[in-house]
């Protein structure tokens, strides 16, 4: 601990940003540098502690408390305010592969579970950790690391989000011949096209991705395996599979109007947004434009906002983020005792640009989409709209009930269903005859990761459901380790 009176001295302070207005013109990150002096007074706040929760990764109370993949936080805190940045990545490295993602994308789960935020603001553990990352990639630190020896056994991992790809990192560390199928035309999964440029912007993937393949391992791509590749080839030609193909069946919202043209799911959006942004800076027009629209975006998650920030770059007439659950408090209730995840309202980046320009926040809470309405040509123009209450059903279960009188009409030309993910696709699951859950998520214990299919092992959203980046990384991890103890017979990855 370098700082014992670091957290008493220093208050918390995050990297500055671009002010919306002049961000939303463009789709590059609007995160500014943060001086080292400040970074480092950052770190000098972290108390290292006896028993610190921020790098523990439980599940309490549904959510992640402190960190998934367990990153030695208060290590690299202490490291960074010494000035000792190699040292920081090392440390940061050992349990996490990818730090410049989670750095840029992650909630941050860690800090929720900051002892110091019993007291005081939490220690800027996110913020921190993109700096590490950032700066190993500037300074050359980032270079290839080549297993000195190979086992020659062979290894399919079947899609190259954070899962596939920590997975396969980490095969490709213990000496097998690691092949990595994407059915994008570009590998990275949702951190390619699942989260938007000024998040995350593509260039921060794509050199990951080639130091991978420097380091050995090799991408195919424009390939859905079941459909361009029969699933059986899987087994065929390699020793052992892991399936990462993460929970990609979006919910849906069958009430009337469903099928009106202007209706899309809110993935469909983002994808075809950052595909043409980067194959033609949106020349090619082959992506949903909210250009001089009015847009309503139901669902009041991560992927809500991200089609709200979408939404303002293309320059949208009007944007409305509906959010069936009621707005969160301003501080934890009382049922919410640190360190659960804080259940407290918050404002990300794409409701501070809607902000800026409209005046206000476009969520509104405790709303319900009951029917799309259309023209003529079969184009939606507006969605109704109910208040609701949650009370318990006779079950004792918390069912939102429409308030009578609060029907409402909002103008609408394009509609983004933002409400979640339901589980992974079927095509490549069936052709295998691999056994699901009852919520037809795969079949696989945590810490084993094997399926019912002998030599088939499965991470991330394809196994646990909708989650965290950081929880792809660790079960991509932890399922490399059991893959290569079924190939070896023993194993020395962590």
């Amino acid at each position: 601990m370098g700082k014992p009176t670091g957290f008493i001295e220093f208050r918390r302070e995050l990297p500055p940003e671009l002010a919306p207005l002049q961000r939303i013109r463009n789709w590059d990150e609007f995160h500014l540098p943060f001086d080292e002096s400040r970074l480092r007074a950052q770190g000098a706040r972290c108390m290292d502690c006896g028993t610190p929760f921020c790098h523990t990764g439980h599940i309490i109370a549904g959510a992640a408390s402190g960190c998934p993949i367990n990153n030695l936080i208060p290590e690299w805190n202490d490291l960074v305010y010494r000035g000792k940045w190699q040292d920081a990545l090392r440390r940061l490295h050992k349990t996490n592969n990818f730090p410049e993602f989670t750095g840029r994308v992650c909630p941050a789960p860690c800090e929720g579970a900051c002892v110091l935020g019993i007291i005081q603001p939490p220690v800027t553990i996110k913020s921190i950790e993109c700096a590490i990352a950032d700066r190993g990639w500037e300074n050359g630190w980032m270079v290839p690391e080549v297993p000195a020896r190979r086992t020659g056994k062979t290894v399919a991992v079947v899609g190259s989000g954070p899962a596939g790809l920590s997975c396969a990192a980490q095969l490709n560390k213990a000496g097998h011949l690691v092949t990595v199928f994407e059915r994008a035309d570009r590998a990275g999964g949702l951190l390619m096209y699942g989260i938007p440029n000024m998040k995350l912007d593509k260039s921060v993937v794509q050199r990951r991705l080639d130091l991978l393949s420097q380091e050995g391992v090799k991408f195919v791509t424009s390939c859905d395996v079941g459909k361009d590749l029969p699933a059986g080839k899987l087994l065929e030609d390699f020793d052992a599979a892991v399936l990462c193909g993460g929970a990609t069946k979006p919910r849906d919202l069958p009430v009337e109007g469903r099928n009106l043209k202007g209706v899309h799911f809110a993935m469909d959006f983002l994808a075809a947004n950052t595909r043409s942004l980067l194959h033609s800076k949106h020349g090619d027009g082959r992506y949903l434009s909210a250009k001089d629209k009015d847009v309503i975006v139901i669902g009041g998650g991560d992927t809500g906002t991200d089609c709200v920030g979408t939404s303002l770059r293309h320059g949208c007439r009007s944007v409305l983020q509906l959010e069936i659950l009621p707005k969160p408090s301003e501080s934890r209730p009382d049922d919410n005792p640190w360190p659960e995840w804080p259940r407290v309202f918050r404002v990300d980046y794409g409701q501070e640009e809607a902000a800026a320009v409209y005046g206000e926040d476009p969520r509104r809470y405790r709303v319900t989409v009951v029917r799309f309405l259309g023209d003529d040509q079969g184009q939606v123009k507006g969605v109704r709209t109910v208040v609701v209450d949650w009370k318990r059903d006779v079950q004792g279960r918390m069912i939102p009930v429409p308030v009578p009188g609060t029907e409402q009409t909002l103008p609408a030309q394009l509609v983004l269903l933002a409400m979640g993910f339901l589980g992974p696709e079927d095509s490549l699951l069936d052709q295998l005859e691999i056994e699901r859950d009852p919520r037809s998520n795969v079949k696989a214990d945590y810490g084993k990761f094997a399926t019912s299919r002998k030599g088939v092992f499965v991470a991330g959203d394809m196994r646990r459901g909708q989650s965290l980046v950081v929880w792809a990384i660790n079960e991509g991890r932890a399922a490399a380790r059991e893959c290569d103890l079924y190939l070896m017979g023993s194993t020395q990855l962590p």
